[in-house]
């Protein structure tokens, strides 16, 4: 994927959990090291980062030697969109030739490779800036923008994700149909849901 990054969020603290989703373990992997293998496939290493916050020691020194940059969010209680300008800040000056960005989460246990491949293929073949995943009669993420949107992407602020944006713009949004985007984990009841179906 051509002059394309990506920004890994998993900064929040998983109140609804109670523990660390990041390390909680799917199919013999945690959903962290699940979600930054996914990535690797897709990806140069060096445009992945993965921008963590809540507990970021705790979680790093368990990240199997991914060799992918980490950004630490220090205000990560004030909401994604300080992770996600976080990210954005790291990657425009690790890659600062980039055109594309995907955000994306690392609860979401059936992401592949294939859908952020599909997705920048959608891109390319439509006249659109924005590639979000459509499930569950919503939009959301993984999302892809363009350099046409970095900026806006920087303005957002508190517990704004980038949905706010997409849902401003959709007459420059194509979505693409990831059902099992739907699945993902945010309390016990979620984990044990998805425990049951190994």
């Amino acid at each position: 994927m051509k002059n394309t990054g990506i920004i890994l969020l998993a900064a929040g603290n998983s109140s609804r959990m109670g523990t660390a989703k990041q390390l909680l373990s799917y199919r013999g992997k945690t959903l962290l090291d699940r979600t930054v293998d996914t990535a690797i496939e897709a990806f140069d290493r060096d445009h992945i980062i993965l921008v963590l916050g809540a507990n970021h020691n705790e979680i790093a020194s368990k990240i199997e030697n991914k060799n992918v940059q980490i950004s630490i969010n220090d205000n990560w209680q004030s909401g994604m969109a300080s992770s996600i300008k976080v990210g954005l800040e790291a990657l425009i000056k690790q890659f600062p030739d980039m055109e594309h960005c995907f955000i994306s989460v690392c609860d979401q246990p059936f992401l592949t490779s294939e859908i952020f491949m599909e997705m920048f293929q959608l891109k390319e073949n439509s006249n659109k800036e924005i590639i979000a995943a459509r499930y569950s009669d919503t939009i959301g993420v993984p999302t892809l923008f363009s350099k046409k949107y970095f900026e806006v992407l920087m303005e957002l602020s508190g517990e704004q994700g980038a949905k706010k944006i997409i849902q401003r713009s959709m007459q420059d949004v194509e979505t693409f149909e990831f059902e099992k985007g739907a699945i993902d984990i945010d309390t016990k009841v979620d984990y044990e849901n998805l425990k049951s179906k190994e």
